[in-house]
C-alpha cells in the first residue's frame, strides 16, 4: 500500500520520544535478528521515506519479505551533525517492521514537536539510527539487566518508557532506570515497588555509522 507524503508538522499518532542516547552509542542490546541487507534495506527506506514526503512522493509500504512483514515496534532517531534531530516511535508492534521504520523515520523528521521540521537541505546529511523493540512482556524487578532491557511501566492510566541505551549512556544502576521510567510515566519514583505494572522489551540498534 503506498504512503502518501505527509505535509511538515502534520499530526501523527506517534509520539516524540525522550529516550533517545547520544549519537550510535555502544553496546548494542540484543542479539542480531536482522542480517546485514536488511539493515541496509530498512535504513534506506528510512532516508527514502523523509525525502519522499520532501517532494510530494508516494512510497511503497509493502513488505518485500516475510520476515519484515513481522510485526514490531520500532523508534528512529535522526541525528544531524552529532545532535540530535528528532526521535519518534511506536512501543507496541501494530504494524510491519517495515510499515513501522518508514511511519517512525517520517515522523522523526516532521513530527517530533521538539524540533522544527527537516528541510530539503538537511535531508541529505542526516544520520539514523534504528531500534527494532521485541513485544514487551512482564518481568520482576530483579530480573532486568541494564543494557539489555528497555522499560515500560503502567498505572492508572499513564504509562512510560525508555530505551535500552538510556541508562548505559546515563550511567544508571537498575533502581536508577526503575525510577527514572517512572518519572517518564509522571508517577511517583517508588511506582514501580507498588501495584505498577512492569514490563521489559529488548531493541537492535544499528545505524547509518554500523
Amino acid at each position: 500500500m503506498p504512503m502518501s507524503p505527509l505535509p511538515p508538522n502534520s499530526s501523527s499518532a506517534l509520539s516524540p520520544s525522550a529516550a533517545a542516547p547520544s549519537e550510535f552509542s555502544q553496546p548494542r542490546f540484543s542479539d542480531p535478528e536482522f542480517s546485514p541487507a536488511e539493515r541496509s534495506l530498512l535504513l534506506c527506506l528510512a532516508h527514502d521515506s523523509i525525502i519522499s514526503a520532501l517532494h510530494a512522493r508516494e512510497i511503497s509500504l509493502e513488505p518485500p519479505t516475510p520476515h519484515l512483514a513481522e510485526p514490531r515496534g520500532a523508534f528512529a532517531s535522526l541525528y544531524l551533525a552529532g545532535q540530535l534531530r528528532g526521535c519518534v516511535g511506536y512501543v507496541l508492534p501494530t504494524s510491519s517492521v517495515y510499515r513501522a521504520v518508514a511511519e517512525c523515520a517520517r515522523a522523526a523528521a516532521f513530527d517530533d514537536n521538539r524540533f522544527a521540521p527537516v528541510t530539503e537541505e538537511e535531508a541529505p546529511h542526516l544520520n539514523i539510527e534504528l531500534s527494532i523493540l521485541s513485544p514487551p512482556q512482564p518481568i520482576l524487578p530483579e530480573a532486568i539487566e541494564v543494557s539489555r532491557h528497555g522499560l515500560l511501566i503502567s498505572q492508572h492510566g499513564r504509562r512510560g518508557l525508555l530505551l535500552p541505551q538510556v541508562p548505559v549512556e546515563r550511567k544508571w544502576d537498575r533502581t536508577t532506570f526503575l525510577e527514572q521510567t517512572c518519572s517518564k510515566a509522571g508517577l511517583p519514583l517508588d511506582a514501580w515497588q507498588k501495584d505498577a505494572t512492569i514490563q521489559a522489551f529488548t531493541a537492535e540498534v544499528f545505524s547509518d555509522k554500523d
